[in-house]
């Protein structure tokens, strides 16, 4: 066995944790439609394309294998934080507790939204993580910024054809759809080139850091090899 490979540093498990606080976040923002001047989005907006970033960082330093434990470790908190949350929505309330409707409002449109996040995550996840490993392996390393842009428009793409339907479908109205998943699109990408100059920062100290800059020559792509970092 490889001991080096298979372990994880701290720097990766911070970057872990903050992928999983961004997805659950996510989630309970995606319960809210906001407007910005005439373009309608859902607060996820906010904070969604964060996760995207963190898995462009962990992809290019550590490798697609670590972005894969990343992104099902991910799935796995989200989903117990769901799950907990839909419990306690339907445990009746305390009779002093005055805040149902509101909790209910919040919660009990989450498990839905998180079905749909669930499907858009993993299939934009891993198409973003998948995109930027083989665009390395084919630029040599260059063109870090093109990997980071293109690998997210993939994703986001495939995430947003997902989500939007499944989640929103019969709570807006179905004209809307198309124009709030072009717009999330766009803005997440517009997103991820304005942060680009500090996320090329953050890869060049975590290379130096961890004295890592993984290639996925030969790497099986399988989704499911979970536990093969």
């Amino acid at each position: 066995m490889n001991k080096q490979r298979n372990t994880v540093s701290v720097l990766f498990m911070l970057f872990s944790i903050l992928f999983c606080v961004c997805l659950i976040a996510a989630n309970l923002f995606a319960t809210k439609q906001i407007a910005l001047g005439s373009i309608s989005l859902t607060g996820g907006l906010l904070i969604f394309p964060v996760s995207y970033i963190v898995n462009d960082c962990v992809c290019e330093v550590w490798g697609y294998r670590k972005a894969r434990l990343l992104i099902w470790t991910g799935f796995a908190m989200n989903f117990f934080f769901v799950i907990m949350g839909a419990l306690c929505d339907i445990i009746p309330p305390a009779p002093y507790y005055e805040n149902a409707a509101g909790f209910h409002g919040v919660f009990g449109l989450a498990p839905r939204v998180a079905l749909a996040s669930f499907c858009a995550f993993l299939v934009g996840s891993f198409l973003n993580a998948y995109v930027r490993s083989r665009m390395k392996i084919a630029s040599k390393g260059r063109n870090f910024s093109a990997r980071a842009v293109v690998s997210t428009i993939v994703g986001e793409c495939a995430d947003s054809v997902i989500f939007f339907p499944l989640a929103l479908g019969g709570v807006i109205p179905t004209e809307a759809l198309p124009e709030l998943m072009f717009w999330q699109v766009v803005l997440k990408t517009a997103y991820e080139i304005v942060v680009l100059p500090l996320t090329i920062r953050v890869v060049a100290f975590l290379k130096r850091h961890e004295q890592s800059d993984v290639y996925d020559e030969g790497v099986n792509y399988s989704v499911w090899k979970i536990f093969n970092i």
